[in-house]
């Protein structure tokens, strides 16, 4: 499932090519209805945790999550039809998006976009080092294991199975346990730091001199200490850790 990082991204970008254009929004799929946007200014996209947000002047706002298998395609070539079980289509002056299996795809009014943000807890990306104190008290006050607790996104938005278990590496952190405040604030600037990095790279980067790399995610063995890294499902998703590095 795509993670903070890439959602940022896509708003990033998207937000550059649409955003102060009229767009021509289309459903070639069918299973959107398009009409309310159609011809709309695009006024912004933004991305909360795992959530993007598109905002239209007089008109409600687009809600997309991806799920495990969506994704956007971008065409430069506004002649190109779309392809087929594309769900929405964002045309503007010089560019189109192609939103493809999302999980959802709706549009929100005002009350219910303020419920969804209301719902999702600090994201990494957003508030950066000054939200540092809410999130370190929201993570250390759960009493669910670290592993679950980071999968949250009520506690912190925007964190996936990748990203848990690149940063628990990097804290030092066995999943299987609560934190303390301590460890928690550490959690976070790791987080800053490193999803800042992969916005950028557009990948999970949590070895800068290595980027390509990961230390313990979809590994058979740590690539610090060389200790077999063990498996298993936590929280509904596929948790690695090395029993040496991680306590």
């Amino acid at each position: 499932m795509p993670e903070a990082h890439a959602l940022h991204r896509h708003a990033r970008d998207q937000r550059e090519a649409l955003a102060g254009q009229v767009l021509s929004v289309t459903s070639p799929q069918g299973r959107f209805d398009a009409a309310p946007f159609d011809g709309h200014l695009l006024q912004d996209v933004q991305a909360w945790g795992k959530h993007l947000l598109y905002a239209f002047d007089d008109a409600p706002d687009v809600h997309v999550h991806l799920g495990l298998k969506g994704f956007f395609l971008r065409t430069d070539d506004l002649g190109l039809p779309a392809r087929g079980g594309t769900r929405m289509r964002l045309a503007g002056e010089r560019a189109a998006f192609s939103l493809i299996a999302p999980s959802r795809c709706e549009g929100l009014d005002a009350a219910a976009r303020d419920e969804l943000i209301a719902g999702l807890g600090p994201d990494p990306l957003r508030v950066g080092e000054a939200g540092r104190e809410e999130a370190a008290e929201r993570l250390a006050s759960s009493r669910a294991a670290v592993g679950a607790a980071l999968l949250d996104q009520s506690l912190w938005a925007g964190i996936g199975n990748a990203w848990r278990a690149e940063l628990l590496f990097l804290a030092g952190i066995d999943p299987t346990r609560p934190v303390t405040a301590v460890e928690a604030a550490l959690l976070w600037d790791l987080a800053v730091v490193h999803l800042r990095l992969g916005l950028e790279a557009g990948q999970v980067v949590s070895d800068p001199s290595a980027p390509d790399e990961r230390w313990v995610y979809k590994r058979p063995t740590c690539r610090r200490c060389g200790s077999p890294v063990r498996s298993w499902t936590l929280a509904g998703r596929v948790a690695w850790v090395c029993p040496v590095d991680q306590r």
